[in-house]
C-alpha cells in the first residue's frame, strides 16, 4: 500500500506517541467518520490505550487526520514525544513534545481562571477537574497546564460511532471537591457538504457552580505546509493587540494576518488578537493557504473571550475562547463549524 507523505509521517508520530506511552499503535482505538465530501479519523478516548491521555486537553474528539478534495488537514506537528520535556521543545530538525501537548487537530482545553476547575480551593494532596480529563490530584502549590498530573479518577466514558458522527459522553463526579458533571461531544458531518461540526453540552451534576472558559486550540496542519506567507488569516474585525508580533515574523493588515518570512528554527509567533465585539458574529475565523489553494473557515456560535495566535514552523493556531457558568442542575450548550473549500485559481 502507498502512503502520501502526511500519512507516513502520521504513522511515524502514532508510533512515538504509542513508544512513549507503552501502547502498541495497533491498540489505540480509533474511528472513522466520512460523507461524500471528506473523511475523517478520530482517536477515542481510553485510559489504558488512548492516543492521548495527558491531563491538558480534553479527551474526546481528537483528529488525526481530514481528508477534502485532495487536501490533508490535522495530523500531528510534533516528531516525537517524550516525557521528560515541557511543553514542547526544539531539537535540531525535530520538535519534540510533552504527552500533554502532544495532541492533534480542534482539541479543546477548559480553563478556570488561569487554571482549573476547583484547583485554588483544593490543598495540597487534595483533588481538582479538568473536564474532559477526569479527577486530577494537586501535589503543588503552582498550577502547571502542561505538567502531566495524577489521574485520579477519569470518569466513565461511552463512545457511540455511526458512518457520518461519533458522540463522546464523559459522566464524572468528585465528592471531595463537590463538582460534577456530565459532558457530550458530538462530532459529525453535515450532509452533502464539507462541513464538521462539534456540539458540546455540559450538565452540571455537582452541588457547586462550574465557572470556567474553553478554548480550542485549532493544531491546524494543512497539506504540511510550513507556517509562511503562503497563509492568510482573516477575521471579521479590526486586529488590535497589545503585543503584537515582531514586524520581521508576521504583521497585521486590517483584519488580517500576514506572515512575513517562513518561519524557521525555533522562531514563534504568538499574540492576542483583540478587537472583537459582544457578538458571536465575531467568533469567526478563515485560514486559508495561496500555495495548494484551501481553506477552512472557523464559526463559534458564542462571543469570543479572548482570541490567541500561536505558529511555529509546523502549525498554525488560532485559538478562540468562550465563557460560562452554569450553576447545579443547569447546562450549557456550544458548538463550533469547521467549512473546508478550495480558493479561485486566480487568487492562489
Amino acid at each position: 500500500m502507498r502512503l502520501t507523505l502526511a500519512a507516513a509521517l502520521t504513522c511515524i508520530a502514532l508510533l512515538s506517541v504509542a513508544v512513549a506511552s507503552g501502547v502498541s499503535a495497533s491498540k489505540i482505538p480509533q474511528a472513522e467518520i466520512s460523507n461524500a465530501q471528506i473523511r475523517v479519523k478520530l482517536y477515542l478516548p481510553d485510559a489504558k490505550n488512548g492516543y492521548y491521555r495527558g491531563t491538558r486537553f480534553d479527551w474526546s474528539g481528537t483528529i488525526g487526520n481530514l481528508e477534502y478534495h485532495g487536501h490533508e488537514y490535522y495530523g500531528p506537528w510534533f516528531d516525537s514525544v517524550d516525557r521528560k520535556v515541557h511543553d514542547y521543545r526544539f531539537l535540531g530538525n525535530m520538535i519534540i513534545a510533552s504527552p500533554c501537548s502532544a495532541d492533534s487537530g480542534p482539541v479543546d482545553e477548559f480553563q478556570t481562571n488561569g487554571t482549573a476547575l476547583g484547583w485554588d480551593e483544593a490543598r495540597v494532596g487534595g483533588t481538582f477537574i479538568k473536564i474532559g480529563v477526569g479527577v486530577l490530584r494537586k501535589d503543588d502549590a503552582n498550577y502547571d497546564y502542561v505538567k502531566q498530573y495524577e489521574i485520579v479518577n477519569p470518569g466513565r466514558w461511552t463512545v457511540e460511532a455511526h458512518h457520518d458522527s461519533v458522540e463522546f459522553i464523559q459522566k464524572l463526579s468528585d465528592a471531595s471537591s463537590g463538582y460534577g458533571y456530565i459532558y457530550r461531544k458530538l462530532v459529525r458531518l453535515v450532509a452533502g457538504k464539507a462541513e464538521m461540526v462539534i456540539e458540546h453540552h455540559l450538565k452540571n451534576t455537582g452541588r457547586r457552580t462550574i465557572q470556567t472558559s474553553v478554548y480550542n486550540h485549532n493544531f491546524l496542519v494543512l497539506d504540511r505546509q510550513a507556517t509562511g506567507p503562503d497563509f492568510v488569516i482573516t477575521v471579521p474585525f479590526q486586529i488590535r493587540s497589545p503585543n503584537p508580533p515582531r514586524k520581521e515574523l508576521a504583521r497585521f493588515r486590517g483584519n488580517q494576518v500576514m506572515y512575513s518570512k517562513v518561519l524557521q528554527n525555533e522562531e514563534v509567533v504568538q499574540t492576542l488578537l483583540g478587537g472583537f465585539g459582544d457578538s458571536p458574529r465575531d467568533n469567526e475565523i478563515r485560514i486559508e493557504n495561496r500555495r495548494v489553494g484551501a481553506g477552512v473557515r472557523i464559526t463559534g456560535d458564542y462571543p469570543l473571550s479572548k482570541l490567541n495566535l500561536w505558529s511555529i514552523r509546523t502549525v498554525l493556531a488560532v485559538e478562540p475562547f468562550i465563557t460560562m457558568t452554569i450553576q447545579p442542575g443547569s447546562e450549557f450548550s456550544w458548538k463550533t463549524s469547521y467549512d473546508y473549500y478550495t480558493l479561485p485559481s486566480d487568487i492562489k
